[in-house]
């Protein structure tokens, strides 16, 4: 288990270079909009996305994407993608993901959706999916509140309160969605959604999504 947390740490840091730093996954829109304006908003609007938005999304594909390597999955990822924008963050993370792989540890997993791509390399290097997807959603949640410290604005302080408000809610999370497939993705986020459209056409912005 220290292995696959040190090995999962890696795969997850903000060093490894999938440029998630340039993504706000729609947050941006959010904030210049007044919906999110302090840590309070700002942890109501990501519980959202890990208990039905975005994020859970995400863990289902990495889960369905441990247990099979049916093209199905990563063809799901891309079609259920919200906006262009959030198909492209998926898209252009998990592409970065997997050079990086191939170069670092030799396995090729040719282009697949960002949490397709975790899923898979967590399977082939037997790691354990229920860590692998807790701390993948802490990574998320972590990208996001880094967004947000620069946007609303919000001190650091602040910042990684909102984070270990939110870590319980990654863990359960995980245990809850351990093993699901396909069969168990929705998404009723749809002011995210809306949020992530809308940045497609704003007028000023510093981040791709």
């Amino acid at each position: 288990m220290t292995t696959d947390v040190l090995t999962l740490s890696q795969l997850l840091s903000p060093s490894f270079p999938v440029g998630a730093f340039a993504y706000s996954h729609g947050l941006e829109t959010a904030i210049n909009e007044g919906a999110i304006s302090d840590a309070e908003s700002l942890r109501a609007w990501m519980s959202d996305l890990l208990e039905s938005g975005g994020a859970r999304c995400d863990a289902v594909l990495l889960n369905a994407a441990y247990a099979s390597d049916d093209p199905a999955i990563d063809a799901t990822a891309r079609a259920f993608a919200a906006s262009s924008e959030r198909l492209m963050e998926t898209d252009l993370q998990g592409a970065a993901f997997c050079d990086t792989v191939q170069a670092v540890w030799g396995q090729s997993l040719g282009r697949l959706c960002y949490p397709v791509a975790v899923g898979r390399l967590a399977a082939i290097l037997d790691l354990d999916v229920e860590l692998t997807t807790a701390l993948y959603l802490q990574a998320f949640i972590s990208n996001l509140t880094a967004a947000a410290m620069r946007l609303v604005p919000l001190g650091q302080v602040d910042g990684q309160k909102t984070q270990v408000a939110l870590k319980p809610r990654c863990v359960q999370i995980a245990a809850q969605l351990c093993g699901t497939t396909l069969d168990d993705l929705y998404n009723t986020a749809w002011l995210s959604d809306i949020a992530a459209m809308r940045h497609e056409t704003q007028y000023s912005r510093i981040f791709r999504s």
